[in-house]
């Protein structure tokens, strides 16, 4: 009853038949996501959801649920076939939540999944959510950007579609901005502080490793760019992985560990 209360207070718009909203849930902590979110889980007859989507947040629909996770490293569904059931489910008239943990449009592939629609004439609507580049860091007690340390920040991810480290001129990545946040790249993270290193990053500037981010489990390591990889191999697999001055400030601001017993 509060959801329809919102719902009519905000006025947001349904679900129609024959769509396919791509809704981020944020990451972990199922509270993060948005109130249109919220709509789509009541409204839909059909969800798609990744392997990151909390099951609290599933147990909220009585839609069918179809699993269609991706995970690094894991066999897991392809990507084509997840947008062709997108496709021919909204065709059958079904109102269609695709559920992506983090924000859809952050290496979350849902540019490519509305591609897929957009040839095929469904409409859709992005429903942007909470990346845990910068929700997870923020469970973290790191602040993305802050006036005394950075003016920029530089989102990567850790992999290419060939599931190798991503291509890109190292060196200009780290002269580019002062914090770095990188997406699925523990796997990578001896050849990472190599490469930094390498263009010029001090071997004592601090990295922190938020696993499980925004989550009960969440665990963070702090440590330096030049041990990185040593912790990393510690490190659960899900992971983001911060390098900048910001890292600090964890210490004074890591809110979530004052708050359990």
């Amino acid at each position: 009853m509060m959801h329809k209360e919102i719902a009519a207070g905000l006025n947001l718009p349904s679900l129609e038949k024959g769509w396919v909203w791509l809704v981020g849930a944020g990451p972990g902590d199922p509270g993060l996501i948005t109130a249109l979110g919220l709509q789509a889980l009541a409204q839909a007859d059909v969800i798609l959801y990744d392997a990151l989507v909390d099951e609290h947040l599933l147990t909220l629909s009585t839609a069918e649920k179809i699993y269609a996770g991706k995970r690094a490293g894991v066999r897991s569904c392809k990507q084509d076939e997840i947008s062709e059931t997108l496709v021919a489910l909204a065709k059958e008239g079904k109102r269609v939540l695709r559920l992506k943990g983090g924000d859809p449009f952050v290496f979350g592939r849902g540019g490519e999944e509305a591609q897929a629609l957009a040839h095929a004439g469904v409409p859709f609507r992005i429903v942007p959510g909470v990346t845990a580049g910068i929700g997870g860091l923020a469970y973290a007690g790191i602040p993305v950007t802050h006036r005394d340390t950075n003016h920029a920040v530089t989102f990567i991810t850790g992999h290419g579609i060939d599931g190798k480290l991503t291509k890109m001129d190292w060196a200009a990545v780290s002269r580019g901005a002062p914090t770095l946040v990188l997406y699925m790249a523990r796997r990578f993270a001896a050849e990472i502080s190599q490469a930094l290193l390498a263009a010029g990053r001090k071997p004592d500037e601090p990295v922190a490793i938020v696993a499980n981010a925004a989550r009960s489990d969440q665990q963070v390591i702090v440590t330096t760019l030049s041990d990185l990889a040593a912790a990393a191999e510690n490190a659960p697999s899900l992971a983001i992985i911060v390098i900048g001055e910001n890292v600090r400030l964890a210490e004074e601001l890591s809110w979530l560990a004052k708050t359990r017993p």
